[in-house]
């Protein structure tokens, strides 16, 4: 299933159960949001997306406290969760997808190599689902391997939810 068709299922989905959706994302820069758009009438059920590659951007716009940021770094689980339950606080949405990792090719440790993403999503009135993985290749691989597995994740909570 291609990006086009994953974009058109989640959208039937959210239609059909009145919900909208929001995106925070960090190493993907909007792509996520842009894959979500590229389908006429995503007005429907996108609500907004956040682009917020800088700590201080993931404390302003999604309220992401500087002691998970300090304790975690921006790539975990404890963030990419707070991310995740901010974009719903600062939208209207009901369901919101985050994405935080090191795209490379520079950035990466020991602890966290280049590749290391996190993504977390959450649905109003449910408790967030977070993954953690480690994709291989270039900086583009990386970024398409992220939004490839939000959506495909994206789409399976929605088909169980339905």
């Amino acid at each position: 299933m291609n990006s086009i068709e994953l974009v058109t299922a989640i959208g039937t989905a959210l239609v059909a159960q009145g919900r909208m959706l929001t995106t925070a994302e960090s190493c993907t820069g909007g792509w996520l949001a842009r894959d979500l758009t590229a389908v006429p009438g995503s007005s429907r059920w996108f609500e907004r997306g956040f682009v917020t590659y800088t700590n201080s951007a993931k404390m302003e716009m999604l309220g992401v406290r500087a002691a998970t940021l300090d304790e975690h770094g921006a790539v975990s689980e404890a963030v990419v969760r707070e991310m995740a339950e901010g974009a719903l606080r600062h939208s209207r949405a009901q369901l919101a997808v985050a994405i935080s990792g090191i795209a490379g090719p520079g950035g990466g440790s020991e602890e966290k190599p280049v590749g290391t993403v996190w993504l977390a999503w959450a649905l109003s009135g449910s408790a967030s689902l977070a993954r953690h993985r480690l994709f291989s290749g270039d900086r583009e691989a990386v970024r398409a391997q992220a939004v490839e597995l939000a959506l495909l994740q994206l789409r399976d909570l929605l088909v169980g939810a339905a």
